[in-house]
């Protein structure tokens, strides 16, 4: 089987329009989170959300293309083109290579995929021309209304403007939407079916029905305090606070990589995909599947539990190197929510051994960017690659009042330093979908 690497990171998000920006963010704990400036709120109990601020879709599109793709194609557009930039991938073809500094080809456009999901795909779109045709009839709804709404049109476009003619998956399993897609393009570079691909998530759903919407199904936090809304594992939460934006990784084929010399944010080595066939949006109390997700994850990736003299560890099975509890980073999927951040602790627990689990560092970053549904996994994913290539924890800030079912370290407010060798990411979506991804430093790979 083939080895997989990052060599390219885009993130445009609550905290930041690029990676940089976005980590800088993290590590120093800003709360994305404010008052809700894209429509009036005034018949809305739920009046705060995590938005994209200052995003200028003319640094990456014409004009004529903005009118063409839905806000969420747009932040999808944005961050792959940060990715590819990032990389420095190029397949010498598509509608983007004459506008960006991009370098001679190096990937023949065949080997090249685009695995971006969305959650809700052109809501936004759908709100306006429906509007249309209620007031004004059928004759006013814009020919580029269905192409503009359909989820598949991020990786649709992404595909056009870079030439990338490999295989296309625009994964869509809500929550767990970017973690599936960045897994499933993972396992198609790992057996052979790409040389690479341009993988990872977008929403925008920061709109007048998505709100109503999540807040009618109890999803949402009603408490309007920016700084105490987005509080996972606190024992005050009472609901997710809705964000948007769009995160994108290259992966890569190790050998690929290195033949052009490219850079190496780390590697990505497990995958794990189950569904708790349980309820339309609640967690299986036990969290079972969740834990199977992370269970089969670290199969994939060869590491085992075990005991050090008399201490539980992780253990390498190909070398037998032992990875301590804490040199471990889990970026939680940490809604915020009464019952994902219980459910989640027992998963964690499940899957490592209470021992491990009390032991490796663990933080929910959706404390700071909110949820940003289909795109939360792709963010989290390099959040959890930055800080094993930083050896810097993120925190989860709002952080108060313990609660004894949530009681991991959940690196509370202020971000911690370590030495970490792996990262684990998971993700929950509606459905029961659970996804988890398992990342390791690049250096400690004999």
């Amino acid at each position: 089987m083939k080895r997989v690497v990052i060599t390219g990171l885009g993130a445009i998000t609550p905290v930041g329009n690029d990676v940089s920006s976005f980590w800088n963010s993290l590590t120093s704990g800003k709360c994305g989170i404010g008052p809700i400036t894209k429509f009036d709120t005034e018949d809305y109990k739920v009046k705060i959300a995590a938005e994209v601020k200052d995003f200028d879709p003319l640094k990456y599109m014409e004009k004529s293309e903005t009118r063409r793709q839905d806000v969420f194609a747009q932040y999808a557009f944005a961050a792959a083109a940060q990715a590819m930039q990032d990389s420095g991938l190029s397949t010498g073809g598509g509608v983007a290579q004459c506008r960006m500094d991009a370098p001679e080809a190096n990937i023949a456009p065949e080997r090249l995929g685009v695995y971006i999901g969305s959650g809700t795909g052109g809501m936004g779109t759908f709100m306006a021309e429906a509007q249309k045709i209620l007031e004004n009839g059928p004759r006013k709804v814009s020919p580029f209304f269905v192409p503009m709404m359909i989820g598949n049109m991020a990786t649709g476009n992404v595909a056009i403007q870079f030439g990338a003619q490999g295989p296309p998956l625009p994964v869509v399993t809500a929550c767990a939407t970017s973690t599936n897609a960045i897994g499933e393009a993972f396992r198609a570079v790992k057996h052979g079916y790409a040389d690479a691909v341009i993988a990872g998530g977008a929403e925008a759903t920061v709109l007048p029905l998505a709100m109503a919407g999540f807040t009618n199904c109890m999803a949402l936090t009603l408490r309007n305090e920016p700084q105490a809304a987005s509080i996972p594992f606190d024992k005050r939460r009472d609901g997710f606070v809705l964000g948007e934006g769009a995160a994108v990784v290259i992966l890569e084929e190790y050998e690929h990589a290195k033949a052009r010399g490219a850079k190496m944010y780390g590697e990505i080595i497990g995958y794990g995909n189950t569904c708790d066939a349980y309820h339309m949006t609640a967690p299986h109390p036990e969290g079972l599947c969740a834990a199977r997700a992370i269970s089969e994850a670290l199969l994939e990736a060869g590491i085992s539990t075990g005991i050090d003299g008399q201490k539980a560890v992780l253990i390498k099975e190909a070398d037998g190197d032992v990875i301590p509890a804490g040199a471990v980073y889990f970026n939680a999927h940490g809604t915020s929510t009464p019952l994902n951040d219980k459910t989640e602790t027992k998963a964690i627990k499940t899957a490592l051994g209470e021992e491990i689990a009390k032991k490796i560092h663990v933080s929910s970053t959706k404390s700071m960017t909110g949820h940003m549904l289909g795109a939360a996994g792709a963010i989290e994913a390099i959040a959890t690659v930055l800080a094993l290539q930083d050896g810097i924890v993120p925190p989860t800030i709002g952080y108060q009042e313990p609660d004894p079912e949530c009681d991991l370290d959940i690196t509370p407010n202020i971000s911690v330093k370590a030495d970490l060798e792996l990262g684990i990411s998971s993700s929950l979506g509606f459905g029961g979908h659970n996804g988890c991804l398992v990342f390791q430093r690049l250096s400690q790979k004999k």
